[in-house]
């Protein structure tokens, strides 16, 4: 109170000035008015007054007086001063110093005069009374107040309690319980009831009690009462008291509380007549026990789910059983008594939704809703709120509805009417339902009803208006298909029929919408309640329980259980399952036939749980290895093919998880679609087809149905439509062909990054193989308006989108032949004509209308220049045929049919098929036969077609003033190789073109050239292949093989088929259509020279493929080696060079790498089978036996024989024009190429001068050739042996030198200055040293050997020129100085320097030397006039050069002893190296020397006879081995003399020392 204090001047000049300043003050306060807040500060100024005396600071008189002037100022002011006297007597009395004390009693007995004693009793203490003798005694007083507070307050003097005054209670009760049916009102009775207790004395509150009671009773008179009370009572807050005291009496243990009070508290609150706050606080048990007990529940749920799917021993499960059945028993005894939930209850069933609503915002999510007596009394509000909308909307036509009576509660909630009152109320108190909506299957039904209504009525109304209230309606429905449909339908026991209820709704979804309700029903609802925790863990309970006991026996049985489990809790279910099938492959099968019990729904689910799984990013695709794709995805992929051909489920979304996988640079999942392809429509794709499967696919439909296939896959009609319908409405067919052409490169360049090779190669095969698969699906079932709508032209393709020009025509090809057909009969209908060539001329005017935009289209594709070479059309034309159009399977075709007749006889025999059975496969089968024949006619008519179009347009194919070698070279860059790997189809397509080609004359086609380049190049073509595209090359290599095979086999087929053709002249600019003179072409013989020429060839590529210790080039050689089994090896020799090489294979690779063992192995098995039809070499081609050759036949001619190539051809003197080797040059960019054996024997390149000899001549010159070769090989393979011997080969070795010397003086004359040559021999000899050193470092020679092929070329070709002005001189290889130079080219590309690399590099760079003595050594076979013109050159050489011999001589001494020491150190050296390596080694030592394969045995005689000889002798046998390989027979010093003569005019000489020497270092 002391907030005020006097100042103390005032208090010491009281009299003078202290006293009036303090009367101011207090007129001031009185005088002020601020709500009472005066009154404060005047209390505050007396009490600082009144203490002041208590103090004895002041006179007791002087205050005083002030006091009783002040009591002027207000009315109050003796009460305001009685008030201070009082907190005074409070504090004095509490204080020690009597003095103070008696002060304030004199203060008191002072003011008495003006303060009156009645209010100084009410508020001063008796004591303090006493003392100031207003009282007389303290104690009397204090009892007598006491007696007037219990008289007051305690005893009861107007009313009687029930048990004293029973009969106005009496009567009451009796009015209350009278009859109310008639004119009663509750304003009579209410008068009564104050009657009542105005006679009686009765107590009001007591009344109101008795009321509630028999309202309690009597709850169907809601009205009648609730009026009553109305009217009766007067404060809410004693109601809540009343009800809140009967709530209490039922809280004791063991007492229920009635549902009639929860009525009548419901009705109270309903009319506002009590408040929900005020009543809640009454009810039990208190919110907190609530929360505490829902969170029990879940752990406990959880709990049980743990040891659910914990392995538990079977005694501990059968105890934790009994524990938890004593549990729930006593839960089942003393179910807990909670009043709110009764309190709610009650207000659902009155429909007092607003605060049923209120009540369970208290309570945690779907706790109130779990008790099953609210969760029906929800839904039977529900049920009244939706019920006319549903009879509107929802009610199926025929059902009538079972009739629902309204409440007559005027404020329940107003029924729905239309879709958008549902927001009002019904869809909030459906989402308070959540799970349990489950209680009521029928409310459920209504609710899924009533969303199909609304999705049929969204779906077709399009108005702008209501787009937004549509919208919102839909998130409301979708939420609540969330929240309370899926989670109810987990509760449900095993009801298919509400299940596919929910479908009916569902599909009206899109698969987007579906999919994220399935992931939200999957991954989050079962978390939500403790009942959706148990059903799940006993869901995956019973899957195991299935899962184990599932077989192929019991699929029925396993089926239906799991048809079961699936309507309610699908997603659970499958989750399980599909994580057993990634691990065991084998359910596939079973698990697939079991599915056959789910409902649509489920399938729907299924579609979803199988994508999740694919998108699982917890699983690696990859295995460990990172060379295979996982096993869980293939049998994923698997299952995924089987499960959506069998049953209705919609591909969208999985179709879409494919096409986003590769939108974002992933090829793994094409591994799916591939499946689905295969299954839904048929179409299977592999490399491993027979030749008769290959043939059947080469025909119409319904025989790549019946016969190009491994499993007959029946009744894709249905599953084909699906997948179309699917692909053509979500607009997926032409993105997916586009992705995946696309990423066939980004595999390779984006995909790849550190992966292995292997897996970069499978997927890329894979990536290949699904764009064929699902183009042909494309083209087979999509109709030609589809396809031709969606497919752009070829240049937008291939320019816009970037697809690859081979996939990019794939996918146009079906569209030229539609529009080729549709166009045909179009003009057919126009002018009706029968006459086949009518029909034919139509079809070719028809091709020509579609084709030619095509042909302007594809000029883009390609740079200008390219079209020097080939027309457009021609381009065209290739890229647009297919095998269909170019032949017909008659074998094929006869061949279904006779399985088709044998089909029909069997079920004629069979006794055991039913009648009607044997009728329709009889029928089936018939009506196949006669659909195959139709086909066949079909196909014969169309090809015939085809063949005449082609014969009108081959004249403009090719253009005339291109070399043939610029033409082929295009060809084969653009359109044979990039297609010839595309499909196995492709791949005969392209060797069959070539043939009609050929059989077509057309002009400026070479096929010879064509096949050379084919067979002459496959080292580099087959080490850039995949594994696919191994098995596809090599099937086109064995296609190419078998025509030539043909040709080769008999004389008559080559004449008929060949002779006189344009593509057998051997004038490469020849443009006439006569094909030349029988002088220009190739005959007979030299044709099968030419193919050993290229069996040859094609042993060397095989055998260096096989020798690189590539994982690549071995598998891919050996998929190509075996697909060409059936035409190669022929040749007795080629085919034991190839036997020892993969001999040697399998055992390296036997333990590293498994898969290229396996390859090796089979490979080996079915070569050894095929050497019963292998030939010696002088059977495959004219070769006769030499009468001093003691060598084996099977060893006359490998590939490890040097210069073998030049056995069978005849050499020109005059070189290609500068102009064409330029061009040869520039053709980098094509498949690498070996033109030193390219085209054929007896082939020329100067502008149509040359020509072939006679035949006479050739085999004078053959015989001669091959019995120096002989002696030479045999002198290779024998080196060493006896003085005899030794004494012979020092002989032919001088007569050889002999010849030599005299020609390359001749050849010298022409070509340098005596002083060039020497720089040359200098500059050459110290390159030759640099790589005897690299070589022995292990480093390659290439380069230098590149340079040294350019110098030979170049001086060859000078020689040549100035030696004859385009006359025919002898007969030699064509182009051998550029094909060198190229070949050389192609080996510095290669980095493998192994033996077999070198050796074979050896062969080759030393043909041009060996034929050049060779052309000298047969001098006297060729006519008279030639060795006239000979003479004269060689007498004009021998006088140019004459000067220059001695000086050269002179230096050639010196370098020869320098050599010779050199040698002699190597030599002696090498000999150590193979006494060490003697014995184990000694099969590998001679397999390293060249490809060929010489005996076991007599490699072990060799190494034996070298072990024993003198380190003398060994260095002799080197020197004649190193020399023998470039055809030179001499002693050591002979033959080095001879070499450095030789290097002015070939640098074959020294190149094959240097590649020996790099042989040897690497042996």
């Amino acid at each position: 109170m002391a907030t005020l204090i006097l100042p103390g001047e005032w208090i010491k000049n009281w009299e003078k000035s202290g006293k009036h300043e303090f009367v101011q003050l207090c007129k001031e306060l009185t005088e002020k008015t601020n709500h009472g807040s005066e009154i404060r500060d005047i209390q505050a100024a007396l009490y600082e007054l009144c203490w002041q005396v208590v103090q004895g600071n002041l006179k007791l008189d002087l205050v005083v007086t002030v006091l009783g002037d002040m009591m002027e100022l207000r009315d109050d002011m003796p009460s305001i001063l009685a008030d201070v006297f009082s907190t005074l007597d409070l504090e004095t009395a509490a204080l020690e110093e009597k003095i103070k004390r008696d002060h304030y009693t004199q203060l008191v007995g002072s003011c008495l005069f003006f303060v009156p004693e009645a209010i100084l009793k009410e508020r001063l203490d008796p004591e303090t009374l006493e003392s100031l003798g207003l009282i007389k005694q303290a104690h009397q007083f204090n009892q007598k107040i006491v007696k007037i507070k219990t008289k007051l307050f305690y005893k009861q003097q107007k009313f009687n309690l029930l048990r004293e005054e029973n009969e106005g209670y009496a009567k009451l009760i009796t009015e209350l319980g009278q009859d109310l049916s008639g004119n009663i009102t509750s304003h009579v009775v209410l008068e009564s009831i104050k009657s009542l207790i105005g006679c009686f004395n009765l107590d009001p509150n007591r009344v109101l009690d008795i009321i509630l009671e028999v309202y309690e009773s009597r709850s169907d008179q809601d009205e009648f009462f609730l009026s009553l009370i109305k009217c009766y009572m007067c404060e809410p807050l004693t109601l809540c008291h009343i009800l809140g005291f009967k709530f209490k009496f039922y809280q004791e243990p063991n007492e229920e509380t009635p549902k009639s009070l929860y009525h009548i508290a419901a009705a109270l609150l309903h009319h506002n007549l009590i408040e929900l706050e005020d009543i809640y606080v009454h009810l039990m048990p208190v919110d907190v026990i609530i929360i505490e007990e829902h969170k029990r529940d879940i752990s406990e749920a959880k709990q049980i789910a743990r040891k659910l799917v914990m392995v538990v021993l079977p005694s501990e499960k059968s105890e934790d059983k009994d524990k938890e059945k004593e549990k729930e028993e006593e839960k089942n005894d003393k179910p807990p008594d909670n009043q709110k939930l009764g309190l709610l209850e009650a207000l659902l069933r009155i429909g007092d939704w607003h605060h049923a609503q209120s009540i369970m915002d208290q309570m945690p999510s779907f706790y109130a809703s779990s008790h099953k007596a609210i969760a029906l009394a929800l839904c039977q509000l529900v049920h009244l709120t939706v019920d006319p909308l549903y009879r509107r909307a929802g009610l199926p036509k025929g059902a009538r509805g079972c009739v629902i009576h309204p409440l007559r509660n005027k404020r329940a909630p107003r029924p729905a009417e239309s879709f958008e009152d549902l927001r009002r109320d019904t869809f909030s108190m459906i989402c308070y339902l959540g799970p349990h909506l489950s209680h009521d299957a029928i409310l459920f039904a209504k609710i899924v009803r009533l969303g199909k209504a609304f999705m049929k009525e969204y779906l077709s109304d399009g108005r702008s208006d209501v787009k937004d209230k549509m919208e919102t309606l839909l998130s409301c429905f979708l939420s609540i298909a969330d929240q309370v449909l899926l989670p109810s339908l987990s509760l449900m026991e095993c009801n298919a029929c509400m299940s596919e209820e929910l479908w009916g709704l569902f599909k009206l979804f899109p698969y987007q919408h579906r999919y994220r309700l399935y992931g939200q029903w999957k991954n989050e609802t079962y978390t939500s309640h403790p009942l959706l925790v148990k059903v799940k863990a006993q869901t995956v309970e019973r899957a195991k329980y299935i899962m184990k006991r599932l077989t192929k026996e019991n699929v029925k049985q396993s089926g239906r259980q799991i048809g079961k489990l699936s309507h309610s809790n699908p997603t659970i279910l499958f989750d399980y399952m599909l994580s057993q099938i990634q691990w065991y492959d084998n359910l596939i099968v079973p698990v697939v036939d079991s599915l056959k019990y789910l409902t649509s729904l489920n399938y729907d689910v299924l579609a979803y749980c199988i994508i999740e799984a694919l998108a699982n990013p917890e699983k690696e695709k990859m295995k460990h290895d990172d060379t295979t794709i996982s096993s869980w995805l293939q049998s994923l992929a698997s299952l995924c093919g089987a499960v959506f051909r069998k049953y209705p489920i919609e591909l969208a979304g999985l179709l879409q998880y494919v096409t986003n996988q590769l939108k974002a640079g992933k090829s793994f999942d094409l591994l799916i679609l591939k499946e689905v392809v295969q299954k839904m429509a048929g179409i299977e794709i592999t490399d491993e087809m027979t030749s008769e499967q290959l043939e059947a696919m080469t025909g119409g439909e319904q025989l790549k149905a019946e016969g190009g296939y491994f499993g007959q896959i029946r009744n894709t009609k249905k599953s084909s439509q699906r997948l179309k319908d699917v692909l053509l409405d979500h607009e997926l067919a032409l993105p997916l062909c586009l992705l995946m052409a696309q990423q066939r490169n980004g595999v390779v360049f984006l995909e790849s990054g550190e992966k292995h090779l292997k897996l970069v190669g499978h997927l890329y095969d894979q990536c290949h193989d699904t764009l064929v698969q699902f183009g042909g699906f494309l083209a087979s079932n999509l109709s030609t308006e589809d396809y031709i709508k969606r497919v752009p032209s070829i240049d937008i393709l291939c320019n816009q989108f970037h697809t690859p020009h081979d996939a990019a025509f794939f996918l146009s090809r079906p569209m030229y032949a539609h529009q080729i057909l549709s166009k045909y009969d179009e003009l057919k209908k126009a002018e009706k004509g029968n006459r086949q060539q009518q029909k034919v001329h139509k079809y070719v005017a028809a091709c020509e209308l579609v084709m030619t935009p095509v042909h302007e289209a594809v000029v883009s594709l390609h740079p200008a220049r390219v079209w020097d070479d080939l027309r457009p059309q021609f381009y065209a034309t290739f890229w647009s045929l297919t095998m269909y159009d170019l032949a017909v399977p008659h074998s094929a075709y006869e061949r279904e049919v006779n399985k088709l007749k044998v089909q029909i006889k069997a079920i004629e025999e069979n006794p055991e098929i039913p009648l009607n059975k044997k009728k329709k496969e009889k029928e089936r089968c018939t009506a196949l036969q006669e659909k195959l024949q139709e086909e066949e006619k079909k196909q014969l008519e169309h090809v015939q077609r085809v063949l005449h179009r082609l014969k009108l347009e081959k004249d403009n194919w090719l253009l005339a003033k291109s070399t043939k070698n610029e033409t082929i070279t295009k060809f084969l860059q653009l359109c044979l190789f990039p297609r010839c790997i595309f499909s196995s189809i492709d791949a005969v397509y392209c060797a069959r073109f070539v043939e009609l080609v050929h059989q077509q004359k057309t002009p400026n086609f070479c096929t010879l050239l064509c096949y050379d380049r084919v067979f002459s190049a496959i080292i580099y073509t087959v080490a850039s292949c995949t594994e696919n595209e191994s098995h596809r090359y090599g099937r086109f290599l064995c296609c190419m093989l078998e025509t030539v095979t043909r040709w080769h086999s008999d004389r008559a087929i080559y004449e008929k088929e060949c002779v006189n053709y344009p593509g057998f002249l051997t004038i490469f600019r020849a443009t006439g259509f006569d094909g030349g003179n029988k002088a220009d072409q190739l005959d007979y013989e030299n044709f099968r020279h030419v193919v050993h020429k290229w069996h040859y060839m094609l042993t060397k590529a095989s055998v260096h493929c096989l020798e690189t210790g590539d994982y690549t080039h071995i598998r891919n050689i050996l998929i190509v080696l075996t697909k060409i089994l059936p035409c190669y090896p022929k040749v007795l020799n080629l085919g034991q060079a190839l036997e020892c090489r993969v001999h040697k294979i399998c055992l390296e690779e036997k333990d590293k790498r498994p898969d290229l063992y396996a390859l090796a192995m089979g490979y080996s098995g079915r070569l050894k089978g095929q050497k019963v039809h292998m030939v010696p070499e002088n059977e495959f081609h004219h070769k006769e036996q030499p009468a001093r050759s003691a060598t084996p036949a099977n060893q006359q001619n490998g590939p490890g024989s040097t210069g073998k190539l030049a056995t069978s051809t005849s050499k020109t003197e005059d070189g290609m024009s500068e102009d064409d080797r330029v061009k040869d040059k520039s053709q980098g960019t094509t498949k690498p190429v070996n033109k030193a054996n390219s085209a054929a024997a007896k082939v020329t390149t100067s502008n149509g001068n040359g020509a072939l000899n006679s035949t006479k001549a050739v085999k004078e010159r053959d015989d001669k050739e091959k019995s120096g070769k002989e002696k030479k090989e045999k002198k290779e393979k024998t080196p060493g042996s006896t003085p005899e011997t030794k004494a012979e080969t020092r002989r032919e070795k001088q007569r050889d030198e002999r010849a030599g010397k005299e020609e390359r003086v001749a050849r010298e004359g022409k070509e340098k200055t005596p002083k060039a040559d020497r720089e040359k021999v200098k500059a050459e000899e110290k390159s030759s040293k640099d790589d005897k050193a690299k070589a022995g470092n292990g480093e390659p020679m290439e380069p230098s050997r590149e340079r040294d092929a350019i110098k030979e070329s170049k001086s060859k070709e000078k020689g040549d020129r100035s030696a004859v002005a385009g006359s025919l001189k002898s007969p030699v290889p064509r182009l051998e100085s550029a094909e060198s130079e190229r070949d050389h080219k192609r080996r510095k590309l290669d980095s493998h320097s192994s033996p077999s690399h070198s050796s074979s590099v050896k062969d080759n760079s030393n043909e041009p030397k060996e034929s050049t003595s060779k052309h000298h050594a047969n001098y006297n076979s060729v006519t008279r006039s030639k060795s006239r013109e000979r003479e004269m050159e060689k007498k004009d050489s021998d006088n140019t050069q004459g000067r220059s011999k001695e000086k050269k001589e002179e230096k050639d001494r010196k370098e020869r002893k320098r050599d010779h020491l050199l040698n002699e150190l190597e030599a002696s050296q090498e000999s150590k190296r193979r006494k060490d390596e003697n014995g184990m080694n000694s099969s590998k030592n001679s397999k390293s020397t060249s490809p060929s394969c010489d005996s076991p045995l007599s490699a072990e005689k060799e190494k034996i006879k070298r072990s024993k000889s003198s380190s003398k002798e060994k260095a002799e046998s080197v020197k004649p081995e190193r020399t023998s390989s470039g055809g030179k027979k001499e002693s050591r010093h002979d033959k080095e003399k001879s070499e450095k003569k030789e290097k002015r005019d070939s640098s074959g000489g020294k190149e094959e020392k240097k590649h020996h020497k790099s042989s040897d270092k690497h042996r």
